[in-house]
């Protein structure tokens, strides 16, 4: 009886995501827990084709009952805004998976996907989800790897003095809760990913980008507003 009500004490809490601010090693970050039942999507461009390019103009296209919980980049992008790598939404793929290594953050291998729909949440280093290729409903592709099956990527160092602004994905192990993280001061990739690993206690955690990251979380009074974005990723809730 006990491990019943604990059970749906568990089910009733993750019915609604939510962000807070937390600090770890000196560091202050805000952390968006999402549940595999949460309406998570990926945005990029309306139906025309015109890139939606900011948090303001996806909270507009919603339906009357529904609102943006919060939102967040989601990945990297070219000049014209389209996304980096693969990006899949409502199980269309808009763009191709990358493989190798190239130049930038989004080529320093390990990189991944962060594939999720349908109760599922997963973040796939690019080789092993290449080789798998599981349906995803959404996925973006970016890099690198923050933690891979419980490591940190081989090439971060503690020491490193490459400090910016930025935000990520990790993934539980068995799946059921993500949790997307913004820094809320300038870190580099070590202190970043030792967050997911030793904090959230993700084995898989992938990085969506840095110095231009921003969040959409009205319960925290945080809308950033800036140049316009590529993909972007966040909850939607019902009224109703």
């Amino acid at each position: 009886m006990i491990r019943l009500m604990g059970l749906l004490i568990l089910l009733a809490s993750g019915a609604n995501a939510a962000c807070r601010d937390i600090t770890y090693q000196t560091n202050s970050y805000v952390v968006c827990e999402v549940n595999a039942r949460d309406d998570l999507r990926l945005w990029h461009a309306d139906q025309t084709g015109l890139v939606f390019g900011s948090f303001d103009n996806i909270a507009q296209s919603l339906p009357a009952d529904q609102r943006l919980a919060f939102a967040m980049n989601a990945g990297m992008y070219h000049p014209d805004r389209a996304p980096v790598g693969l990006y899949v939404e409502d199980f269309k793929q808009k763009t191709r998976l990358i493989l190798g290594a190239s130049a930038g953050n989004f080529g320093l291998v390990p990189n991944g996907v962060f594939c999720f729909g349908d109760g599922q949440l997963a973040v796939i280093e690019t080789l092993t989800f290449d080789q798998s290729r599981p349906q995803c409903r959404y996925a973006t592709q970016s890099g690198p790897m923050l933690v891979v099956d419980g490591k940190l990527h081989p090439k971060f160092r503690a020491g490193s003095s490459s400090r910016y602004i930025r935000n990520g994905v990790g993934v539980n192990a068995n799946g059921t809760r993500a949790f997307l993280v913004i820094s809320n001061q300038p870190v580099n990739f070590h202190r970043f990913a030792s967050l997911f690993r030793d904090y959230l206690n993700t084995p898989n955690a992938l990085f969506l980008d840095g110095a231009i990251s921003r969040i959409y979380a009205p319960k925290l009074n945080r809308n950033e507003r800036g140049l316009p974005l590529g993909p972007i990723l966040g909850v939607v809730t019902s009224d109703k």
